[in-house]
């Protein structure tokens, strides 16, 4: 499908966008909300941002570890072009260190890491080509954190905007407002993980803290970019109903009642293997919870088959876009309202 780059800037090292020389060949990352200062001829807290010689260079530009052709409905993204399908790509590398991390062989690692395959090249012209090819409707930048591959991101997102294809991260959140504003003309839409509500869990079980990602939220809200929020219900450490209504008291009250919430299962991996798999009745009841906050569209995710894959339309109460795991298989949307009654329902629709 993808033949390997063979000119172009993907052959060298790209500097790195929003960094700040310092002192005695130091530099700071503003990047993301850590905004490591990096010593010369080490990395940061991401493991592919390289300081050499006083200059920051991201090591994984155009390096892909994955590029596959999903359903929109896999990243979770359930109110943009449902149905559609959405060139996924990534490199290696992440600025959190989850011990639940789903994708840790890739996300996990840093470069140079023995036993770490550093990608195959390509560049964002081969990309936006590849997804015009496959019709697809959009290109997503998912798996590992979007934000660590920012500039061959945004370079591939610039030029998909150009061809008329949407662009999709789907992220932790925790980037800087630089690179938020960086991107914003050209992001239409995101899946933010809010993984708990408490500065604790970030910090002993992300390694990061709550209020920049809280922020990144609310500020992509504020620019237009359709939001939805996934958050991944871990037994005993962020599944209690207290935690559980805050985060969606969150959402509709701060982000709007119409963003949607995916309550997901977690499956024993990485570092939490000695944690059971989320019960279905527990995903059940947070779907209750977000319902009862008010928020119009509440879905599980990881457990197919129990009825919180639909979409619902909150003012008639009928199934206007039904799903059998990230397949749709009925839709009663048009032009953006239910047909049944009307009704808008938010979200982009084709």
């Amino acid at each position: 499908m993808l033949t390997k780059c063979r000119n172009g800037q993907q052959g060298v090292l790209m500097e790195a966008f929003l960094y700040k020389p310092l002192k005695g060949n130091r530099v700071r990352c503003d990047l993301c909300a850590h905004h490591c200062v990096v010593k010369d001829g080490e990395i940061g807290i991401c493991g592919v941002r390289e300081n050499r010689s006083g200059r920051l260079y991201s090591t994984v530009y155009g390096k892909l570890v994955a590029a596959n052709i999903d359903p929109i409905e896999k990243k979770p993204l359930f109110h943009l072009m449902p149905g559609s399908r959405s060139f996924s790509i990534a490199t290696i590398g992440c600025n959190l260190k989850c011990r639940f991390c789903q994708n840790a062989d890739i996300a996990q690692v840093s470069i140079g890491q023995q036993g770490v395959r550093n990608g195959t090249e390509f560049s964002p012209e081969q990309i936006v080509a590849a997804a015009v090819k496959e019709n697809c409707a959009s290109i997503a930048y998912t798996y590992t954190e979007p934000t660590v591959f920012f500039e061959f991101a945004y370079h591939t997102a610039k030029l998909a905007t150009e061809k008329g294809i949407k662009n999709v991260f789907v992220t932790n959140g925790f980037m800087s407002a630089d690179a938020l504003e960086m991107i914003k003309p050209y992001l239409t839409a995101a899946n933010v993980d809010l993984k708990a509500f408490t500065d604790d869990f970030y910090r002993d079980y992300c390694g990061a803290r709550i209020a920049p990602v809280k922020e990144t939220l609310k500020q992509m809200k504020a620019f237009g970019i359709l939001v939805e929020v996934t958050t991944l219900v871990i037994p005993g450490l962020n599944d209690g109903k207290t935690e559980l209504k805050n985060i969606a008291d969150f959402i509709a009250g701060t982000l709007g009642d119409d963003t949607p919430w995916h309550v997901s299962r977690f499956h024993p991996t990485h570092k939490l293997t000695h944690q059971p798999p989320t019960p279905v009745d527990t995903l059940i009841s947070a779907r209750k919870i977000g319902i009862n906050a008010g928020l119009k569209y509440v879905y599980t995710g990881n457990i197919p088959g129990h009825g919180g894959e639909d979409t619902i339309c909150h003012e008639c109460g009928k199934p206007i876009i039904e799903r059998s795991g990230f397949l749709v298989t009925k839709t009663a949307v048009k032009r953006g309202k239910c047909q049944f009654c009307g009704e808008p329902i938010a979200g982009i629709w084709m």
